[in-house]
């Protein structure tokens, strides 16, 4: 349990951030967009409740897909194989972003230890 609260802490230390980046603003609102944009069009095509709807949407970007819902309609369908390929794009390069702030700040502490730690032999 601790495990997971030091990772919640570090992501979103890297998530305020990166808040100051341009590039991950735009990516961050791509990623809201997409998201909307998939449950407002799963919610209207599909006709499933607006919860369901966030859960496919997310479920499938994140390529988890536990297979309890699908599309049953063909614009369902065609629209679910171009949401996939750009879905994941944006939330690839979120997702690339915010791991490598968590990767730097925990090489900065690393770097920072060692260097005390010679200072300390010396």
């Amino acid at each position: 349990m601790l495990y997971v609260f030091i990772t919640l802490i570090l992501f979103l230390r890297a998530l305020k951030k990166q808040l100051e980046n341009e590039e991950f603003q735009t990516l961050l609102l791509l990623v809201i967009f997409i998201l909307t944009l998939g449950t407002f069009f799963y919610h209207n095509v599909e006709g499933w409740t607006w919860l369901d709807s966030l859960y496919f949407t997310v479920v499938t970007l994140t390529t988890v897909g536990y297979g309890d819902f699908s599309p049953e309609t063909d614009l369902g369908k065609a629209f679910t194989m171009v949401y996939i390929f750009v879905g994941l794009g944006i939330l690839y390069g979120f997702a690339t972003i915010l791991g490598k702030e968590i990767v730097s700040h925990r090489l900065e502490k690393v770097g920072k230890a060692v260097q005390k730690a010679d200072e300390s032999e010396e």
